[in-house]
Formats: structure tokens, sequence, C-alpha cells
């Protein structure tokens, strides 16, 4: 009956320090993504707070922990209040138990609960109903999300949300063109489709690539199944098996490893795409590669050199996109604690381009390149063609 009561906890507060300069440490319990918390917030030196959350099992060691290094502790319910306490004289004392405790034994059920959540309540574009979503194993035929599948609709959640950002961007009439480069299972693929045909009421013809030929069948007989007549897909190198004859509307990439995501950035460039959506994958290519000096108290260290690759590939692939005549922009997608594979990179064509303004663009870009890679800008350069 107790246990089961906890969630009437509003506030546990830790005062009275023994000799910690942390004049002060509350604990709450909350709920984050679907899972009960302690939320322990530290009141430091400055008039400052930090935050700890810890899991029930490990807020049990750290409160044990609390009671040695204070000499005083406030339980604070919605069903009444209690305080352990150290007097100066070093006896213990409780107030307050023993009424809490017959209030919590009490024969009525109904106690309002104190649980606050720290999930911030959020209206997505998509249900988990849809058609894919159930056909894709995101969510029962029922419309309920599965579990282990929250992280992945809310990052197509946020995809379309992006999207709908620049949808006064494409043209208003007449047919889209679409292509998902590298597209693996297609999960953006299919999300895109069911926003532009059954949200915004658009015709579309969609084309995803990949070089897996038992993926690019998956996805075949999944557009089939749904009754996407406007999508299709290939098994080739996107930078031949993409059709050149009309620029896309939109290309979009989820995840290509490495410099497969340069490779997708200038070909899409190439063909001339109005908007690129990319969300790179692994770094791997350019740390180590680095080889100016300056930057040697970084490089020389395995694990922040990794870190500065991630920053450095990306901000190269936003300064070619530029070059090439893109407004360009890092965005995060989704929530870190969901994948580190979280930054988006947005490029939109910009029209009346002056030569000047390309050519400086150009030699920014060229710059970027040599002071980063020296000599070897040059393989880098072919190995992404």
């Amino acid at each position: 009956m107790l246990a089961a009561r906890c969630e009437v906890i509003k506030k546990l507060i830790f005062s009275r320090p023994e000799k910690s300069e942390i004049t002060k440490v509350s604990a709450r319990l909350c709920a984050h993504r679907g899972k009960s918390i302690i939320q322990l917030e530290y009141s430091l030196p400055g008039n400052t707070v930090s935050h700890k959350n810890l899991s029930l099992n490990e807020a049990q060691g750290e409160i044990a922990s609390l009671l040695s290094e204070y000499r005083q502790a406030n339980l604070i319910t919605t069903l009444g209040e209690a305080e352990w306490h150290i007097s100066r004289g070093g006896k213990e004392a409780l107030l307050g138990v023993d009424k809490l405790l017959r209030r919590l034994r009490g024969d009525s059920p109904a106690f309002e609960s104190a649980i606050q959540s720290l999930d911030n309540k959020k209206e997505y574009m998509l249900s988990g109903a849809e058609d894919f979503l159930i056909a894709l194993g995101i969510s029962d035929k029922t419309g309920r999300v599965h579990d282990k599948k929250q992280s992945k609709f809310r990052q197509i959640n946020r995809f379309l949300e992006l999207i709908e950002d620049i949808y006064p961007r494409l043209k208003p009439e007449g047919e889209l063109i679409i292509y998902d480069l590298c597209c693996g299972k297609s999960y953006l693929s299919f999300a895109v489709y069911h926003y532009f045909t059954a949200i915004k009421g658009r015709q579309i013809k969609m084309l995803g690539i990949d070089l897996k030929r038992d993926v690019i069948l998956w996805c075949e007989e999944l557009a089939a199944k749904l009754s996407y007549t406007g999508m299709s897909f290939r098994v080739g190198d996107i930078r031949t098996s993409t059709p050149t004859d009309t620029a896309p509307d939109m290309v979009i990439s989820l995840h290509a490893c490495d410099v497969a995501t340069d490779i997708v950035l200038d070909h899409a460039t190439a063909l001339g795409a109005g908007i690129i959506l990319s969300t790179p994958c692994c770094h791997r290519y350019i740390n180590g590669k680095i080889t100016q000096p300056a930057l040697s108290f970084i490089t020389e260290y395995p694990k922040l050199s990794g870190k500065l690759g991630e920053v450095v590939t990306d901000a190269i692939r936003l300064a070619r996109l530029s070059a090439a005549g893109y407004a360009v922009t890092a965005i995060e997608l989704v929530d870190p604690d969901d994948t580190p594979k979280n930054t988006l990179l947005r490029a939109i064509r910009e029209k009346g381009l002056s030569d000047g303004e390309l050519s400086a663009r150009r030699q920014k870009y060229d710059a970027i390149l040599t002071f980063l890679l020296g000599e070897d800008k040059e393989n880098y350069l072919k190995e992404i063609k």
C-alpha cells in the first residue's frame, strides 16, 4: 500500500549541511518518457542550481548518502508533511511522521498524485494510426506506437515538421519530384510521401535509390502494399542511377555513411535540387587527416579529435553547399538522447546570386579545405565525387 502511494511525494528537502558548500538539495518524483525517476536539484554558491536525474534504484543510495551529509530533511507530500532533524546537541527527532503514516495507510484509495512530468506534451503531425507507420512496425494495428519505436516516431515527426517549415519554398502547384538518395529502408521516404499526398494533397513522384538489392525489393513491396503509386525504387549507385532530365524539387538523405553523405550532397547540387535535407551518419574520413598545426592541441587527443572531426566535416559540407549557391544551416533533428546522429543539414537554392558572390563563396570553401587538410584536400575532393 505504502509503495503504491509513493507518488504522493512532492519534495524531499535536505538542508543544514555538515560540511558541503551545497546549502540545499531537493528531490522530487518525476515522470520521464514513461518511467518514474528522481530529479535532484542542488543549490550551489552564487545563487545557481544544477540538476541530476536518477532511476529509483540509483536514488536510494544517493538519498542514504545525503542523510549522512545533512542535519535536516523535510518530506512534503499531498497528504501532509514530516521532518527529520538532528539538534545542536546531536539528538535525532522525527516530527509529523505518525500522522502522515496514518493517512498513507487510510482505507480511502483517493489521493492526489504529485508526480511531475519532465516531458513536454506535444501534438505530433502524425497520430501513429497511419497505414505506413503500422506497415513499418512503428505502431500496432490499433495505432499505438510501440515503446521501442518511440524515438523513431519522434524522429519522423520532427523531420516532417522541418519540411512543413520550408514547404512555402516549394512550387505551389504541379507535381513535385523528390529523391531519397542512399534510401535504405526508406522510413523517411514513406513519411514524406504520406505528408505530401495525404496531408498536403499534392501529386509527387518519389524515387529511392540504394545499392542493396534486398532493401530495395522490400521497399517496392511495401510501396505496392500501401498503394503508393507515385513511389518507385532503384538498385544502383546514385551517381549513375538518378534521372538527370529534370532537377528534383527536393533531395533527402538519412544517415548515409561517412563520405556517402558527401557524395549525396555533391550529386544533389549537380542535379540542381531546389532543397536538400541530409542527416549525416559517421564522420570517419576526416578524422586523422586534419594537418593544421594550430589545431594540434585538439587533434593530439583521439577522443577530442573524433569530436572535432564530426563538427569540421559538417562545417565543410555546409561551406560546399553554400559555394554551390545554397542558403545553408545546421539544425538539431531530435533529442541527443534518442540518437547522437541528430544534426540535419538544410540547403535551399538561392536565386539571383551574382557571379562575384558565388566566386567569393568558392574561395572561402577552398581556403577552409587548405587550412584543414593542406595538400590532402585534392584527395578529399576526389573521394567525394
